[in-house]
């Protein structure tokens, strides 16, 4: 018998996972793209979605990875973290002029 490590057992189904979370985190989404009051400021919930997008791009990647025995180029991964990073600091200087708009 092998000795497999929990660190690596962890590694393999973890994107999984997250894909299957992505889902539901999708479904609100959708559920919030489609409420009726649109006097609510969306522009960075639709920044977090396109961040979304990327993560799950990401993630769907490793998956294929794993299921197909194939490596991806290294320069895939942070190239993708980078654009999600981006978003999500693009996300919180709009909502702070937003805010700031209010005041």
């Amino acid at each position: 018998m092998s000795s497999v490590s929990l660190g690596f057992c962890l590694g393999m189904v973890a994107p999984f996972y997250n894909l299957v979370f992505v889902l539901i985190v999708i479904a609100l989404f959708i559920k919030l793209f489609s409420l009726p009051n649109k006097k609510v400021y969306i522009l960075p919930w639709k920044l977090l979605f396109c961040a979304i997008i990327f993560y799950i791009i990401e993630e769907a990647l490793t998956v294929l990875a794993i299921l197909f025995n194939f490596t991806i180029p290294r320069i895939v991964a942070p190239l993708l973290e980078m654009a999600i990073i981006s978003l999500f600091i693009y996300m919180v200087l709009l909502q702070k002029e937003y805010v700031s708009k209010l005041k």
